[in-house]
């Protein structure tokens, strides 16, 4: 058969897996059986895939939703039953050779706490909770009703690293506290440190909740305080700390604090709509397009991440 590798999920799974089932659907059924092929050798589902080898560097498991959305659209060249063998063991089974992954901790809390979690409790609570959303309505749709329900639940765990005092996402210690001092600006990335986002810091990762538009919006209070928070995004300093450890080299392209040139912002435009404002949706895109997609060798504003950062342009300059 064929094999797909250079797979860079972490990226890949917001647009431009979803972009190749309408433009190349030859190659979805092939990359799914990829998936599944690594799940048999490795014992688990990639995180990235480069060179035929899974590398652990970035958070949850963004395989999964190329699975499902492959499912939910039709496509039948795999087993789904072993897609869903391998969608539930990936996030339920211990494997020790992955060094992000602690679901006893997970399901205990219901959160990564951020006293035992060093490094990007929160963004890794948020990122597994969308995976598991994903998990929920495979299972739904197999008639797997015991599936749906359990990965339903851990569904709502960004809930819980969810401060409504001052509407941001913050890490949490096993005792229910939230981390202190606070800074939403503080930049994270890595497990090695105390933080709490992925290539990112609390503006961008407080948005990320992929699948769940309606819950934070009434997290946030309603669709006016929503409306209000998410166009403060865009108005916000646009200044990011200094580091001397490298965590803003892909923290680029940015509007205040939306982050374009990094992956964690690029669905946050698409809000707009759900709170009734879909014309500053298209303002937004509009700008984004005039900023920072141009013809040339500097034409993107950050790293193209395997055409995730084309695949935006592309399907936002459609209408999707």
């Amino acid at each position: 058969g064929r094999y797909f590798t250079t797979l860079s999920l972490w990226d890949t799974f917001r647009a431009a897996h979803p972009l190749y089932t309408i433009v190349t659907p030859e190659i979805v059924t092939p990359v799914v059986n990829t998936l599944l092929a690594h799940f048999e050798a490795e014992g688990r589902l990639p995180v990235l895939s480069y060179g035929g080898k899974n590398v652990d560097c970035m958070i949850g498991n963004h395989a999964i939703p190329v699975i499902v959305d492959a499912y939910l659209k039709g496509f039948r060249g795999f087993d789904a039953e072993r897609a869903y063998t391998a969608v539930t063991n990936t996030l339920t089974v211990k494997h020790p050779d992955n060094p992000k992954e602690n679901w006893d901790l997970y399901d205990r809390y219901g959160y990564y706490p951020c006293d035992v979690i060093r490094g990007e409790s929160v963004s890794r609570t948020i990122e597994c909770s969308y995976d598991d959303w994903c998990a929920s309505v495979f299972a739904q749709a197999l008639g797997k009703a015991d599936g749906a329900a359990f990965f339903a639940k851990r569904a709502a765990y960004w809930k819980n690293v969810f401060d409504p005092s001052i509407k941001f996402g913050r890490g949490k210690t096993t005792k229910g506290t939230w981390r202190t001092p606070f800074d939403p600006y503080a930049l994270g990335h890595g497990n090695d440190r105390d933080n709490d986002s992925t290539e990112g810091n609390a503006f961008q990762y407080t948005w990320h909740v992929l699948q769940d538009p309606e819950g934070l919006v009434a997290a946030m209070g309603g669709k006016a305080e929503f409306t209000k928070r998410l166009d403060s995004l865009f108005t916000s300093p646009d200044t990011l700390p200094d580091t001397s450890n490298g965590e803003n080299c892909d923290i680029t392209g940015l509007i205040g604090q939306y982050v374009h040139g990094n992956e964690p912002s690029h669905h946050v435009i698409y809000f707009y709509p759900y709170v009734g404002e879909p014309r500053k949706a298209a303002r937004r895109i509009r700008d984004v397009f005039d900023r920072f997609y141009f013809p040339g060798p500097t034409g993107l504003c950050g790293n193209d991440d395997c055409g995730q950062m084309s695949a935006w342009y592309l399907c936002s300059a459609l209408g999707f």
